[in-house]
């Protein structure tokens, strides 16, 4: 069953409509069983001759049931070709436990991140920020960036619209003032490697 699920996964996700990906998992699967039915038609007359004639009429009556029933479930696959398969419909019902797996999943991380990753930041830092990010709730942060001592890009952590150029801050104990800050690295719009808030 995994087999198939994979292949019509693979052919929605490059947009093969569902009953093309039909037609094509239902001709594999024929196919398939056609294959083996070629094998099973070559055992006939096979039977070691030691067992003597009532072993091998016995042999060939299993070859011949074996292959009919192959020829069965060869037609069966393909005649289902036209509409959607049980394999199509398997694949939309596990696509959905997927999702709605993945939905509750979710909502348990943002939980967890929520009651238990974000309280332990501490406020105007990178990593306040990042949580904040991934909770989709930094919107209202600024958003100018600049180059620290390392070459790492460093993003301002405080509010939107904190910026005043003339607010000069006191270097020693890291206050901004009104200009970036984030972490140990304060800023303001003139450097060449900074990307101003309003400019984006």
């Amino acid at each position: 069953m995994n087999a198939p699920l994979k292949v019509f996964a693979l052919l929605e996700a490059q947009g093969v409509p569902a009953s093309e990906a039909d037609d094509l998992v239902a001709a594999l699967e024929a196919g398939a069983v056609a294959g083996a039915l070629c094998q099973v038609v070559e055992l006939g007359g096979m039977a070691p001759a030691s067992r003597g004639p009532l072993f091998s009429d016995g042999w060939d009556d299993g070859v011949t049931a074996v292959s009919e029933a192959l020829v069965g479930i060869a037609d069966r696959e393909w005649s289902r070709r036209g509409g959607r398969s049980a394999v199509a419909a398997d694949l939309a019902v596990h696509i959905a436990d997927v999702r709605q797996r993945e939905r509750v999943d979710l909502v348990r991380l943002e939980r967890f991140v929520r009651e238990n990753v974000l309280p332990r930041t501490h406020p105007h830092t990178t990593e306040r920020r990042r949580v904040l990010e991934a909770l989709g709730e930094a919107g209202g942060l600024c958003t100018a960036r600049t180059r620290n001592a390392d070459g790492d890009v460093v993003v301002c952590t405080l509010d939107a619209g904190h910026y005043d150029p003339d607010d000069k801050p006191p270097f020693k104990d890291g206050k901004p003032g009104g200009w970036h800050k984030a972490d140990a690295s304060i800023w303001n719009d003139s450097g060449a490697a900074c990307i101003p808030h309003a400019a984006l």
